[in-house]
């Protein structure tokens, strides 16, 4: 128990979120630089020839140098086992992160010194909010021009409606970025532009009253930095642990994760300000790692063809609680039955080790023969409980699916509810008709780009997506509504989903309320059940 209880302190779960391009995989990457995972770092752009990211492992990621599902990459480093949720920065994989973040206790959020506060990172700091856990700043790209520091502050806490707390403080910027200041110690860190993709870097540290700075840093400079470290002193939110446990307060820094300066630096500091396995909520009450000594787990990613060779489907499981067993057994609640946990592996993107035991707080990844669904519990409790659910974003781009050869039809209906299973698209039926025609709903339709090309790639299925002009979806929550007798507007088209459950689709928003007047005793949710 003792031993177990070690094990779960050292552990530390966190999510990397950011804009599209803020350098997020390129920080993951120098991470596992310095936790001797892998030597080189790879390129997400470039030509066909360059090397990928680590942490980018489909193809059509590799093809298009962006990231479109979730990753898990596990190393040790400073005495603490670290496990990192490297999500899509896209917006149109957001549902992705979302249920990503459901299995985190802590988010890094990267942002782009020249760009600022962006419009998905808003969206995703809204999800960290609602769960209330930990975020950690790292203010990217110093070595390219950026705005001015303080507007990013202010930017940060205006548009997230975060208070900061700059750990470190940068020197210039761009051609003129010399390094940074670190104010807990009131040191300058020296910046070299040889750094670039070295494993550590040399990192020179001089004393901010050292006589010999001025060799380092230019004068003006050196009198802008003690300025801004006046105001700073000033103004800047003082550095409260217990805030940040709370999510109401955001320790921030800065650096460059292409050149691998500062990454070291906040890597330290952030192991040091977050936290061990964090409790969650369940239908019992809240349970704790710290209390709990028997295995629980929530399912939270599901992942199909992950191995070409094999074409397996892997559950991605974090453990809340206990020790996990290769080859254990343990109730699946939403299943009502035993089952065996076979095959257990952690991962490295898409590269994989069995592994005999697992702690809470770690996420490993489960042979499943299709009995899991996103938001299952398990657990070797005496007492049944289920943790929360991780709720279903509405889609809102539509198209009816149409395959090629109809030969394939097999393959088809296997490959489109594969990929609706692991939760990346919605699929629905026409009303009064079986699977013949389906229709595929997305939050962003970049998802639709995915599905076709993994319906060609992984199940050799041509198809032809017709896009449809529906934007609004509504669930029918009366389960003894005859849906024939609906009354709806002329833009309203009635569907079901894959268990039976009535549905309807609207071009406008209007046609909703008007629905709602025309029907007594209607009701309408915007949220799926699970």
């Amino acid at each position: 128990m003792a031993n177990m209880m070690e094990e779960i302190k050292k552990r530390r779960t966190f999510a990397i979120i950011s804009h599209p391009d803020a350098g997020k995989t390129t920080l993951t990457e120098k991470f596992l630089l310095y936790g001797g995972v892998i030597n080189q770092a790879g390129s997400v752009k470039g030509k066909a020839t360059a090397r990928h990211a680590v942490s980018d492992w489909m193809d059509i990621e590799k093809e298009r140098g962006i990231s479109v599902t979730s990753s898990v990459l596990q190393f040790e480093y400073g005495g603490r086992c670290i496990n990192i949720l490297d999500t899509p920065g896209h917006q149109d994989f957001s549902e992705d992160t979302y249920r990503t973040l459901m299995a985190a206790d802590s988010a890094v959020m990267v942002i782009d010194a020249s760009k600022g506060v962006e419009a998905q990172t808003r969206k995703l700091f809204k999800v960290c909010a609602m769960r209330h856990i930990p975020v950690f700043t790292f203010i990217n790209k110093m070595d390219r021009e950026a705005l001015d520091s303080f507007e990013l502050l202010d930017q940060i806490e205006k548009e997230l409606g975060i208070p900061t707390c700059p750990v470190n403080w940068p020197i210039g910027s761009g051609k003129r970025f010399c390094g940074v200041y670190d104010r807990e110690h009131r040191e300058i860190e020296l910046f070299s532009g040889t750094m670039k993709g070295t494993r550590m870097g040399e990192v020179e540290k001089i004393a901010i009253d050292d006589p010999g700075l001025g060799s380092h840093v230019d004068e003006d400079q050196f009198e802008q930095l003690e300025e801004e470290i006046e105001l700073l002193d000033g103004a800047s939110a003082e550095f409260d642990q217990d805030l940040v446990d709370r999510g109401q307060l955001s320790p921030v820094f800065f650096g460059s994760a292409l050149m691998n300066f500062g990454v070291d630096t906040f890597l330290n500091h952030f192991l040091m300000m977050t936290s061990t396995p964090l409790p969650r909520n369940s239908d019992m009450g809240v349970v704790d790692p710290m209390k709990e000594k028997d295995f629980s787990a929530f399912v939270f990613k599901i992942q199909a063809n992950m191995n070409k060779a094999h074409r397996d489907r892997i559950a991605f499981m974090r453990i809340c609680t206990g020790e996990f067993d290769a080859g254990m057994d343990a109730w699946h609640i939403q299943g009502g039955k035993k089952v065996r946990l076979s095959q257990p592996q952690q991962m490295m993107a898409s590269d994989r080790r069995m592994i005999d035991k697992a702690y809470a707080g770690d996420i490993i990844g489960i042979f499943d023969p299709g009995i899991f669904s996103i938001g299952d519990t398990l657990s070797t409790s005496e007492e049944k409980f289920s943790y929360e659910g991780i709720p279903t974003f509405a889609p809102e781009h539509f198209a009816r699916v149409r395959q090629v050869n109809t030969m394939k039809r097999k393959q088809f209906l296997k490959g489109v509810n594969q990929i609706a299973q692991e939760g990346a698209i919605q699929i629905f039926q026409e009303f009064n008709t079986g699977m013949e025609e389906i229709i595929v709903g997305v939050v962003g339709v970049l998802q639709f780009d995915v599905l076709k090309y993994r319906l060609e790639n992984e199940y050799n299925v041509e198809i032809i997506l017709e896009s449809l002009p529906y934007e609004h979806i509504r669930w029918i929550e009366n389960e003894d509504i005859d849906l024939d007798k609906i009354s709806g507007t002329s833009d309203m088209k009635k569907i079901k989903d894959l268990k039976g459950r009535p549905l309807l689709l609207f071009i406008n928003s209007w046609s909703v309320g008007m629905t709602l007047d025309r029907n007594e005793g209607l009701i309408l949710s915007e949220f799926g059940r699970s």
